[in-house]
């Protein structure tokens, strides 16, 4: 019988197997940050034993960074602390830190592939559930509590049960203005936020063949969203064109040989998977949240659905929302273009081709945020930041911001914010804070009018 991509990965990283039980991973590339990685960091400074490969280790500093005046003195006592401290335990553990002002700054899953530490056949994890990003590049990556932090640290592995796989295929021609980010608000919106529970998905089919990189790391970070451990996509010469020149990938022959084996890195036709769903890529139009779990997703066109559910209702009120209402010309007076789903070049492109030579609604707070310094530079040196600056609308430095509001870029209680991030959670982005998740091109279009619209008059 063939194997699967997640197979072939998975296989040639167990070190041992416990008989009935769980495995052993080995780990190629650990991910921290400044929320999740000091506790594990203590754990082992106790019991004194020293970190087992920091050289596999990247770590930035990105959930608790202000994305205004990163020059000045943190305000906030918690945030400063936590920098702090991992700045410390960075340099005494000899770990490599892009922390603020580094040039590499940025969003730990934004970083790690536009430098090229992601690289296809890889294992990585990170202390952050949308570490599923980076299965956009053929890697098993997924998110790990503080305890299996510090197992990592301490043994570059993990003891694991292995996951059943899933495959959700899309095929056709997308419509126009149908972005990646509205093929996962809407295979989630038709499966539900616990289909992929206890399954690592795969993705496949034209569509994903001919995203972007950006695109397939936008379709995976929103992996963990349908309660999948994690998301993949076969390598293909997208990918290697991708990974090819970047400062940390592989240059010469070396490249040349780890493209021969990434080459191997596909599903095999006679493979078999757990679970399997298929989609018609017409079907998919621009997408938009109306509650309170990614799940719960229309087509911009479409009315709010009729459900008797009291976990429903309880949705509703708190978005402030009814049954059978349309959210065309709701007005919006927070919008976010930002995140680890939505921060990358292509996404500033986008919305910059958007709005040039229109003007930002007057109501309208727009927070535009890079996902690395990297990414900001892009956008200067493109004129890009003249575009966004002519529309009215101010581009902030890089971080998580807006996404989790651990900042002090917080949506006020009550408002609505139309949010290129991955989660409408309750208080997300504030405590009383009404998220609606959308594409790029939908938060522009918002940003513009200063209220939801459909997109048909701009696109035809």
């Amino acid at each position: 019988m063939g194997k699967t991509l997640f197979d072939k990965v998975w296989d040639a990283h167990v070190v041992d197997v416990v008989e009935n039980g769980p495995q052993v991973l080995y780990i190629d590339k650990h991910l921290i940050h400044e929320v999740t990685s000091p506790q594990a960091f203590n754990e082992l400074k106790e019991r004194n034993i020293p970190i087992a490969r920091p050289d596999k280790i990247v770590a930035t500093a990105d959930h608790n960074t202000p994305t205004i005046n990163q020059h000045l003195p943190i305000k906030d006592a918690l945030s400063r602390k936590q920098l702090k401290q991992l700045s410390e335990n960075c340099k005494e553990n000899n770990i490599p830190l892009y922390g603020l002002g580094h040039q590499y700054n940025g969003i730990i899953h934004v970083i790690a592939p536009e430098l090229g530490f992601t690289q296809p056949g890889m294992t990585m994890v990170c202390g952050d559930s949308h570490t599923s990003t980076h299965g956009a590049f053929g890697t098993i990556a997924f998110g790990i509590g503080t305890s299996q932090v510090a197992h990592v640290f301490a043994s570059q592995c993990l003891l694991l049960q292995k996951p059943k796989k899933l495959r959700v295929s899309v095929h056709g021609k997308l419509n126009k203005g149908v972005l990646p980010k509205d093929v996962i608000l809407y295979i989630i919106s038709k499966l539900g936020t616990n289909s992929g529970t206890g399954y690592f998905c795969e993705y496949a089919g034209n569509v994903f063949e001919e995203m972007t990189m950006e695109g397939r790391m936008t379709v995976c970070n929103m992996s963990i969203e349908m309660g999948a451990r994690g998301g993949m996509i076969a390598p293909d010469q997208t990918t290697f064109d991708y990974v090819e020149g970047k400062e940390f990938s592989p240059k010469g022959a070396e490249f040349e040989e780890k493209v021969a084996y990434w080459k191997t890195l596909k599903t095999d036709d006679d493979a078999i998977f757990d679970q399997e769903y298929s989609f018609d890529a017409s079907d998919i139009e621009p997408m938009i949240t109306y509650g309170t779990n990614p799940g719960m997703g229309i087509k911009i066109t479409e009315n709010i659905p009729n459900f008797n559910d009291s976990s429903f209702e309880k949705s509703l009120n708190y978005m402030n929302f009814k049954k059978g209402e349309s959210l065309i010309n709701k007005p919006i007076n927070y919008v976010f273009i930002g995140s680890c789903t939505n921060s990358r070049i292509e996404d500033f492109r986008i919305v910059a081709n958007f709005v040039k030579g229109k003007q930002k609604a007057k109501n309208v707070h727009a927070w535009l945020v890079p996902g690395s310094q990297k990414v900001a530079k892009q956008i200067a040196d493109e004129g890009l930041l003249t575009i966004f600056e002519t529309a009215g609308f101010v581009l902030r430095q890089p971080g998580c911001s807006a996404c989790l509001a651990m900042n002090d870029d917080k949506i006020p209680e009550g408002e609505y914010c139309v949010s290129t991030s991955n989660r409408n959670f309750e208080g997300r982005q504030g405590q009383g804070a009404r998220t609606i998740l959308t594409s790029p091109l939908v938060a522009a279009a918002t940003a513009v009018e200063g209220k939801i619209v459909a997109l048909t008059n701009y696109l035809n």
